[in-house]
Order: structure tokens, then C-alpha cells, then sequence
């Protein structure tokens, strides 16, 4: 992966900005993520969080223990940058201030870009697996849905925890699924780990919210993974 090809260095030093080709092409090229937030011509285009943390790996390094907080949507060629607040917390805001990611860091740090990019990579690679294959049976065990007309699954927030840095392979394997319901909001989280060979070198945890749920309909489930197919085949 060349992620020169998925920012662009904006007019501040040390600042970025992602076009809309550019996320969209991470999200469906990288990802594999093919959900409509993401079009080049979405109406409400959203860069992916994904790309976000995978820049970050490549520009802060990878620390023993991280977790990446996410408290706005990114749209397209707005002038980010990374704001040190301590040693153990960065920031990604605009120009304005206001702030998009928050990153706390933790322990030992490698600055290997090799191991930032298999991790990323591996990372990015699941969690554009997460629809269908995880949500919907998670969904039909709590006998809910998201809105098919406008279905909304926010990014809220990952955590890593490394045990290794000197490796150079990497897989990631899941570990176990829950979501807990609350009213026609919903909370995903997804527990996996990174192995090497077969040894475990590292843990991780993503959460996702899930908003407007109603109640699970298996057809209308089916059309919704069948239409999210056929965009990811002719994507």
C-alpha cells in the first residue's frame, strides 16, 4: 500500500487533506469497504476512519498500547493536523480547532514503517469485513436492524495493545462479537487479535454505533447485503 496516493500535504507545514477520490479509492481499494458514505458522490461524504488510522500509524508510529477515539466526520479537503498535547495524547483537529480524533498512547514505541503498514493493513482488511459478516448476525440475534434507507454505523472508537514489534507477518483473527441494544441505538464491539505464525502478539477492541434500529426483518436484511454485494462486485 502507498498511502501517498490516499492524502495530499495541505498549504500549513505538516498539515493533510484528503480529497473525495482519495477516500473513496481507500475505502474501496484497501478497505473493502463499499458503504455509501464513501462515494465519490455521496451527499454527505464521509473520508473513511480507517484512513485516518492508518496515517496516523504511519506518521506517530505504533506504541504498545493505543486507542484512537473518533468524535467527528471527516469530509473532503478539510486541512488536518496533528496536535501534541502530551507525550501520551495527540490530537487531529482543523485549522479551527475543532477536533476529529484523539489518540492516547502508551508504553514502548516502534517507528519500524514496515510493522506500521502490515499492521495497519491487516486492521483495515477486517474491519471492512465487519458489514456483512459480523453486524447481521448480531443484529438478527438481537432481532434488530439498522434503517435500510439511510443505514447509519459509526466508527467510535478502536484500541490496540502490542506485545511485539519485530515481526514480519501478521494475521488478525476475531475473537468475539456483542452488541447491546438500547432503544433504536445500538453498540458493537468487536474483540480480535494479532498473531504471528501462531502466536499471539497483540489484542485490539472496535466500537461502532449503530443508529435508527427497528425491527429485524430477514428479507429486508437480505435485499439490503445483496444490494452492499452487488456495489462491492461492480465497484
Amino acid at each position: 500500500m502507498n498511502l501517498s496516493d490516499f492524502y495530499s500535504p495541505a498549504s500549513q507545514t505538516e498539515s493533510f487533506v484528503f480529497s473525495r477520490t482519495q477516500g473513496s479509492q481507500f475505502a474501496k481499494k484497501i478497505a473493502g469497504d463499499f458503504n455509501p458514505l464513501h462515494d465519490v458522490d455521496a451527499k454527505k461524504f464521509c473520508v473513511p476512519g480507517d484512513l485516518l488510522f492508518t496515517l496516523s500509524l504511519a506518521k506517530l508510529g505504533v506504541s504498545e498500547k493505543m486507542k484512537f477515539d473518533f468524535s467527528g466526520m471527516v469530509s473532503e479537503d478539510i486541512e488536518l493536523k496533528f496536535e501534541e498535547q502530551n507525550s501520551n495524547l495527540i490530537k487531529v483537529v482543523d485549522d479551527q480547532e475543532k477536533q476529529y480524533l484523539s489518540i492516547e498512547r502508551d508504553g514502548q514505541k516502534s517507528t519500524n514503517e514496515q510493522f506500521a503498514n502490515l499492521l495497519a493493513q491487516r486492521y483495515v482488511a477486517f474491519s471492512g469485513y465487519t458489514f456483512p459478516h459480523i453486524l447481521v448476525p448480531l443484529m438478527a440475534e438481537k432481532e434488530v436492524m439498522i434503517n435500510p434507507a439511510r443505514p447509519m454505523v459509526i466508527y467510535q472508537s478502536m484500541s490496540i495493545e502490542m506485545q511485539r514489534f519485530d515481526v514480519t507477518e501478521l494475521s488478525l483473527e476475531m475473537m468475539e462479537s456483542t452488541l447491546e441494544v438500547e432503544g433504536k441505538r445500538g453498540t458493537a464491539l468487536l474483540k480480535f487479535c494479532f498473531k504471528s505464525a501462531d502466536e499471539i502478539v497483540g489484542y485490539g477492541e472496535k466500537t461502532m454505533i449503530l443508529s435508527g434500529l427497528r425491527a429485524f426483518d430477514q428479507a429486508v436484511i437480505d435485499n439490503l447485503v445483496n444490494d452492499y454485494e452487488t456495489r462491492k462486485n461492480t465497484g
